[in-house]
């Protein structure tokens, strides 16, 4: 039997949702790791078993990296604890903000973090590796600290070719490699940073996630500090698609796992405000490439609502049809089993919801 998976990381631990029946009830479990800041995870199921892998960070002892392969029943913590930095680097990793499976390499699982540095894992999670060409990029001094910390937060590998890999960070921008991380370029043009003097650097701009059509790999969506974008050559250019949506503010941007030009968004006041438009929970789907969004609201919260959503607490899951699930500041987890036409609480009362991951297994 097919169970769909939702893991639902919080400030206060990581919650975990199962559903064996189309989706349409469920039953949730946790907090596992209570009191630990769940920033990042992952669902493996590449493998005969499913991994999910959990970046934890606790106050007390710092950052983790825990899997377990009984769909959250028991954890193990990797080998390494995770991503580590030598002491002749000078540094230490604060938090893991992105696991990312490489779907052409079936061991190699790619993790960033903050301070914005990019890993390699050759063993499944397990051990990582630091990518040096971009930790060493003549860049990085100047790679600036967004309001939630300095970290690359979107790794994206490429779903055919190995070498091509792109990662995205606050603040920093776009960048990618087309040798497997030996080499690195910026890849900005086009996505406007109002803050600087020069408001079309090659880089530096804030990137608050960037998604990857999954029936044309070199397109993508992007979520920016003002400025919503998609490009159609792999992020050698960008161009806006803000216009038809309410504001260009927000932290999310997820894509459908198989219709082309298909994207969500959940759009938030800017500056100052950051909260819904016009105090309604809406989530935006474009259907042509950003040309236009379609408000999707049949199920949620329209009337004095204040809850936002954070970069990564959007996603999808694979199933036909896509079910697109979301969580709050204020803790409450909504689902669409219908590619996002209507929803249903899924959890209410959790913690602050930081990420969601979704998959359907067994």
């Amino acid at each position: 039997m097919a169970t769909t998976l939702v893991a639902i990381g919080t400030n206060k631990g990581l919650f975990v949702a199962r559903s064996d029946d189309d989706r349409a009830s469920w039953t949730l479990d946790g907090p596992h790791f209570l009191m630990n800041g769940i920033y990042a995870v992952s669902i493996d199921t590449r493998g005969a078993v499913p991994r999910v892998m959990v970046g934890a960070d606790s106050s007390h002892w710092g950052p983790s990296l825990f899997w377990s392969e009984d769909l959250g029943a028991t954890w193990q913590e990797s080998a390494s604890s995770g991503p580590r930095f030598s002491i002749d680097d000078g540094t230490s990793v604060e938090r893991l903000w992105s696991i990312a499976p490489s779907p052409t390499e079936p061991d190699v699982v790619w993790a960033g973090s903050q301070p914005s540095a990019l890993w390699r894992s050759e063993d499944r999670g397990d051990s990582f590796s630091l990518v040096r060409p971009l930790w060493d990029h003549p860049h990085r001094p100047k790679w600036g600290a967004g309001f939630g910390g300095q970290a690359i937060h979107t790794v994206l590998p490429h779903p055919r070719d190995p070498g091509n890999v792109l990662v995205a960070m606050s603040t920093g921008g776009v960048y990618r490699t087309s040798d497997g991380g030996g080499s690195w370029e910026p890849a900005n043009r086009g996505i406007k940073a109002y803050f600087f003097p020069d408001p079309w650097p090659e880089f530096g701009q804030c990137v608050h996630k960037v998604a990857r059509d999954a029936a044309e790999p070199d397109r993508l969506f992007a979520q920016n500090h003002h400025g919503v974008y998609r490009s159609d050559d792999a992020g050698t250019t960008w161009v806006s698609i803000a216009d038809p949506l309410p504001t260009d503010f927000g932290f999310t941007m997820v894509t459908h796992p198989r219709r082309p030009e298909t994207a969500y968004s959940f759009p938030i006041v800017a500056d100052g405000k950051r909260l819904p438009p016009d105090a309604r929970c809406r989530v935006f789907r474009t259907s042509d490439g950003g040309r236009s969004w379609e408000a999707l609201s049949r199920g949620l919260p329209q009337e004095d609502y204040y809850g936002t959503v954070l970069r990564d607490a959007m996603t999808t899951d694979d199933a036909d049809p896509a079910g697109v699930y979301f969580g709050t500041r204020t803790g409450a987890v909504y689902a669409s089993r219908d590619e996002g036409d209507s929803w249903t609480e899924l959890a209410r009362d959790l913690p602050d919801v930081l990420c969601v991951r979704a998959a359907v297994v067994g």
